[in-house]
């Protein structure tokens, strides 16, 4: 495909026996999803797609550094509570109180944080009751 247009030949005519060159020469009977609908097709048109669907290909999200923190705090409670020992949900509950504290003290772009540090020795009787 990377012969050039020869002149007085219109697009459509040199596109077209392009096509059916590379189809005889067999370069269409194996491609990945032929056959095969277009995924997406019933989605409105959104002109982030690709990036989107890269970012869940890749297994990435984005969320803003608040909401990601408050995500954060949120799976780091529920960790503590299914935490095997006392000492592991300790060190669960400090480390993510240690970015809370940061946040805190100097507030990330975004939405407001609205989270305070858990209160470790009370996260802890709670497990310890529901054992």
């Amino acid at each position: 495909m990377t012969d050039r247009k020869p002149p007085g030949v219109s697009f459509e005519s040199w596109i077209d026996k392009q096509i059916r060159e590379a189809a005889e020469r067999g370069e269409f009977t194996h491609l990945t999803g032929m056959g095969k609908p277009l995924p997406g097709l019933d989605r409105p048109y959104d002109d982030e797609w690709w990036i989107k669907e890269k970012m869940q290909r890749e297994g990435m999200s984005f969320l803003p550094p608040a909401l990601a923190l408050r995500k954060e705090a949120e799976d780091a409670l529920s960790a503590a509570e299914k935490a095997p020992t006392e000492a592991e949900a300790r060190r669960i509950l400090t480390e993510v109180n240690e970015k809370i504290a940061a946040a805190i003290r100097r507030p990330p772009p975004g939405p407001l944080l609205n989270l305070q540090p858990f209160d470790i020795e009370d996260v802890i009787s709670r497990r310890g009751k529901a054992s």
